[in-house]
């Protein structure tokens, strides 16, 4: 077997190969051309071709900026289209593929690659571990009232703000221009290059699928908020995602997508663990949480340069040991916070905490406790103040998130 990197002459073999994979039938391009796809890096993707030449397998990799806590933007690899056609699977095809690639992304200096994971038991022995998650809810429309915020008056909510109801088709640049704006300052967010959506890849609203918007705008007319929904049936508008610069514009969106006549329930499809939408709600148990999944899965390629490169809240020091069994290393590191910055070095001092490479993934962003892990048996803390210690030092504020699907 050989494992080869493509180019734009591949594209269809590559395609072609990924969608036997996964079983699917090509879908027919949109009046404008486009197709779910159009955003594959061609020169950052992997076939693997039979004795016989006969192509067996894919794996490729987008070009993206993440959040880290701290605002930091660092470059990362969005590896996605993995997939082995069922007449080679359980023949190490996937391991091969998934090995060189993670060479190659270290070849090319990245130290942090990411992925939606299509089954929650392949990736983890890669290396990689659930870091952000996300929730469905559900509002049924005749409980879908917001209530009088105790704290403040409800005319502080975006005050001088309005909302907008646009086509998809006429606020393209609006929802490019205010998710660069969100992802800039949410950690876990992933940018949505141009390409993608000027060719309308994706899902909406970066697809050009027929979308109404609301489009909030603060009181100088710039929009800053934004929330893509389209009605269907039985009666029920669906929100794709809500995206908004702070909280008091994400309540004007709600309340507007909420008021809408004519729907018996509400569902928005992204909404991340703990937030608020549930206490502004008169009635608590009118918002139903279904769908709690993870989202984005982390990896680390260089555990120095990662821990390094995102902000931190909190001063201490902790002696990390980890484990990395698919790239067959083992590091122990001393890690020290100091104002917001930390520095990272090899060290031989006794650990803290041994933990595998995944659940350093896990643990990276913020979005699970150290301590949780402790609690699961995976993570191992050797002294009783250890794993309160790396829950201190790992938060993120806010939680990390991610909306985006590649």
């Amino acid at each position: 077997m050989e494992i080869r990197p493509t180019t734009d002459q591949d594209r269809d073999v590559f395609v072609d190969t990924l969608l036997t994979a996964f079983g699917i039938f090509p879908e027919a391009p949109t009046a404008s051309g486009t197709v779910w796809w159009s955003a594959f890096e061609m020169d950052r993707n992997l076939l693997a071709v039979a004795a016989d030449g006969r192509p067996v397998g894919t794996a490729g990799a987008y070009s993206f900026e993440l959040t880290l806590p701290g605002e930091v933007l660092v470059p990362t690899s969005g590896v996605t289209a993995v997939g082995v056609v069922p007449s080679h699977r359980r023949q190490g095809v996937l391991t091969a593929m998934m090995r060189r690639q993670l060479a190659e992304l270290r070849g090319r200096g990245e130290f942090l690659s990411v992925l939606l994971a299509s089954e929650a038991l392949i990736y983890r022995r890669f290396g990689y571990g659930p870091a952000t998650y996300t929730q469905k809810l559900t509002v049924p429309r005749h409980r879908a009232a917001l209530a009088v915020p105790r704290a403040r008056g409800a005319a502080d909510d975006a005050a001088g703000g309005s909302v907008e109801i646009l086509r998809r088709a006429e606020c393209g640049e609006i929802l490019e221009d205010v998710y660069d704006r969100y992802r800039r300052a949410q950690p876990g967010a992933l940018s949505r290059p141009h390409r993608w959506w000027a060719s309308g890849a994706g899902q909406p609203p970066i697809s050009p699928a027929p979308r109404y918007v609301a489009v909030h705008r603060d009181g100088d007319g710039i929009p800053d908020g934004y929330a893509s929904y389209a009605i269907g049936e039985p009666g029920t508008l669906t929100v794709d995602e809500t995206i908004a610069t702070d909280d008091a514009v994400f309540t004007a969106l709600v309340r507007c997508v909420l008021g809408h006549d004519l729907v018996t329930q509400v569902v928005f499809k992204h909404v991340p663990p703990g937030h608020p939408l549930r206490w502004q709600l008169t009635d608590f148990r009118a918002g139903q949480v279904s769908d709690d999944t993870d989202w984005l899965w982390v990896r680390l390629l260089d555990v120095p340069r990662a821990l390094t490169a995102r902000g931190w809240f909190t001063d201490g020091e902790l002696v990390l040991d980890v484990d990395d069994p698919f790239l067959g290393e083992r590091g122990r590191y001393l890690l020290t916070v100091r104002d917001r910055k930390a520095d990272c070095v090899p060290t031989d001092l006794a650990p803290d905490l041994s933990l595998d490479v995944s659940d350093l993934g896990s643990i990276y962003l913020g979005g699970t406790a150290p301590s949780t892990l402790v609690r699961a048996g995976h993570v191992r803390a050797h002294h009783t103040d250890a794993a309160a210690l790396a829950d201190a030092l790992f938060r993120s504020d806010p939680a990390p998130h991610c909306l985006h699907w590649f």
